[in-house]
């Protein structure tokens, strides 16, 4: 039977949580790098045993660490992320120029094909590439000077890059998402960009329906049909047919559609998840139950999935990169909690169990199917 192993990033330390395909009673390793916090742990689909930590902290800034026996020992590979060329400025919350300036890595994509291949999302907001395991970073910088770069600005949680998608069919097609610049599309490997935001409105902007300036929060799609996108944005859950060329809206009967994560059901690609909270001022679930949300139609139509969930006095968040599926034969859902509760659901979200319900503040879940 599979196995299954659960990567959680917090904001003291990882932890790698296995289970047999039952996915009920789980082993807990760590904390890895104990008290700092690790924005991100992901591992490569080429090789399951290759993983990638970012580590960011203002006293040690950030470190990139790999591990190629499955998080057992790690080594400190290249930090040297450098902007190419003219840096220029971008826009600041007041409207104020203000220069590029890297702080940290939000997430690291590993290639399905290629286990030395794997591209990264930083702050402020660029994508990186490295083809040697990490070892060495290269900039993209078609991203980062788009004629519309100057009019980015950061989120709440700053200028992220945080959300990158390989089209499975066509790996030259990459889809990001930024806070608070919007989503992009590339068809050529990522030399050239487009912002892809049609049919989105954002209120809170001077001019609601601008192409850039959208607080996008995740974007997600299914292998199989890589030209439908679903988005949870800042206010509205979204679903593009046309490969983001063009957006509408399927928040359908959610009690609230701000929310952060995102995801497609690994063998229903009309199956998606979300996890509403209250508002962008109250970042905490609405009346104080943790309920994931169900769509089985792509949207509009939504169901709470709440078996084995807290649902009396709970008021934690689900962070954007804080939710995964698995692959098993019968669809694993994971999410993470800023209260430091991690729960798996077996069945598709039907029930759920705790793998712990007290780790550090979930910066990041990842899962991987093993043999």
């Amino acid at each position: 039977m599979s196995s299954v192993r659960v990567l959680v990033g917090t904001a003291k330390g990882a932890f790698i949580c296995t289970a047999d395909g039952a996915r009920n009673a789980w082993n807990i390793e760590g904390p890895l790098f104990g008290g700092l916090e690790i924005y991100h742990i992901n591992a490569s689909p080429a090789a399951p045993d290759r993983m990638y930590a970012s580590q960011a902290t203002d006293w040690f800034g950030q470190v990139v660490h790999r591990s190629d026996n499955g998080g057992k020992t790690w080594e400190t590979v290249g930090n040297e992320f450098a902007y190419e060329g003219e840096t220029g400025t971008h826009q600041w919350y007041d409207g104020t120029p203000h220069p590029w300036d890297f702080k940290r890595v939000w997430h690291f994509e590993p290639s399905r094909t290629d286990p030395d291949h794997v591209y990264a999302g930083v702050e402020d907001a660029a994508l990186f590439e490295s083809k040697d395991g990490g070892m060495s970073w290269k900039e993209l910088p078609g991203l980062r000077t788009h004629t519309t770069g100057s009019d980015w600005s950061p989120g709440a949680g700053g200028m992220c890059l945080h959300t990158i998608l390989v089209d499975p069919t066509n790996p030259q097609r990459i889809f990001v998402a930024i806070s608070a610049a919007g989503s992009f599309r590339s068809d050529d490997g990522g030399v050239t960009w487009k912002p892809i935001t049609k049919g989105l409105v954002s209120n809170f902007m001077p001019e609601p329906e601008a192409e850039i300036g959208h607080c996008v929060h995740r974007i997600a799609h299914h292998p199989t049909r890589p030209d439908t996108l679903f988005m949870q944005k800042h206010w509205d859950v979204m679903r593009s047919d046309d490969a983001g060329d063009s957006w509408h809206e399927v928040s359908g009967n959610l009690p609230s559609d701000f929310g952060f994560p995102i995801a497609v059901h690994a063998h229903e690609p009309e199956t998606i998840y979300v996890v509403p909270i209250k508002s962008d001022s109250e970042h905490y679930v609405p009346e104080g139950k943790l309920r994931v949300y169900r769509s089985r139609s792509g949207g509009n139509e939504w169901e709470p999935l709440t078996k084995g969930l807290p649902q009396k006095d709970c008021y934690v968040n689900v962070l954007r990169e804080s939710m995964a599926v698995d692959t098993m034969d019968e669809c694993g859902i994971y999410i993470g909690t800023t209260g430091g509760g991690v729960y798996a659901s077996p069945d598709g979200g039907d029930t759920w169990n705790a793998i712990s319900e007290h780790f550090p503040r979930v910066l990041s879940v990842e899962v991987q199917v093993l043999p």
